[in-house]
């Protein structure tokens, strides 16, 4: 006969396991209603996953007419963390949608961690782009959901290369209003004036910088009114959104976010950017942007 102790126990554990189980649960269907994508939960690692397929993009590869279950699938999986729930995902995207789908995932609180290719030789070129997010699951999935649907508002927009009609070796820019705003002095060649701001990191016991490419540098050409601009911003791991943010937030555009070495401590993040403009407008954005880093 079960002693009235243990009887309490098995029913305390009983109880205490159900509320566990509650716990770790998702409102699955109201991610569904929030990311307006149907799912899949994976019981055993407790993620629920949803998978929008870019069936409209027509790519091909070295030849290969590429189809979703070759890599072109947009997914989003949530799971329970402690308190909160975690979301990441990979967005698949043509060239003109990246920036818009970029914006529409830092304006809804999802963070934005890599921007790259996955293949060689693809027409047209794909781009993936990975996000993640802590916090409430129906502000999460919400916030998926106006990805999702940037993604599926922009996927026929024509295709169109940006004409700025600037050779450098014409360039007219004033270098100093540039030093000016960013507070570094540059150097001119070519036509192109260029700002390159150290950092420094550590490969072993050795220390790395400047001219081993930890830096984040700005090229500028053209006129003061109608200039390009395209760099690099070298980026602790807890300053990558508040750079997009503020670039985003200028019209620059992103157009890769990766790492450039393994084993650095501490780690950084490298994003490439290309914005067009005044040159005092660039400048002021790329300083901004700089401006919320730490001290290099």
């Amino acid at each position: 006969m079960t002693k009235p102790l243990t009887l309490f126990c098995l029913v305390w554990l009983c109880l205490t396991n159900l509320s566990l189980a509650a716990d770790a649960s998702l409102n699955i269907p109201k991610i569904e209603e929030l990311t307006g994508v149907k799912g899949k939960l994976n019981e055993k690692e407790g993620v629920f996953k949803v998978t929008l397929p870019r069936t409209d993009i027509k790519a091909t590869i070295a030849g290969v007419k590429m189809n979703p279950e070759l890599g072109l699938g947009t997914w989003a999986a949530f799971t329970k963390a402690g308190d909160h729930v975690m979301v990441m995902g990979d967005m698949v995207l043509l060239e003109e949608q990246v920036n818009p789908v970029m914006s529409a995932a830092l304006d809804n609180g999802l963070e934005v961690t890599a921007l790259h290719n996955h293949f060689l030789w693809d027409r047209p070129r794909i781009m993936f782009m990975h996000i993640g997010g802590m916090g409430d699951e129906l502000t999460l999935a919400k916030a998926v959901g106006q990805v999702f649907n940037k993604l599926k508002d922009t996927r026929d927009t024509k295709p169109a290369t940006p004409d700025t009609d600037i050779d450098p070796m014409n360039s007219s820019l004033d270098p100093k209003k540039i030093e000016a705003i960013i507070g570094t002095a540059g150097s001119m060649k070519d036509g192109v004036y260029k700002v390159v701001i150290g950092r420094k990191a550590k490969m072993g016991d050795h220390e790395v910088g400047k001219e081993m490419g930890i830096n984040t540098w700005a090229a500028f050409a053209g006129s003061d009114n109608k200039a390009i601009v395209d760099g690099d911003f070298a980026m602790l791991e807890n300053e990558v959104q508040s750079v997009l943010k503020v670039l985003r937030g200028a019209g620059i555009n992103i157009v890769a976010i990766h790492n450039h070495m393994i084993n650095e401590t501490p780690r950084y993040v490298f994003l490439h950017y290309w914005g067009k403009g005044a040159t005092t407008d660039l400048a002021k954005a790329l300083k901004t942007a700089i401006d919320t880093q730490s001290k290099p």
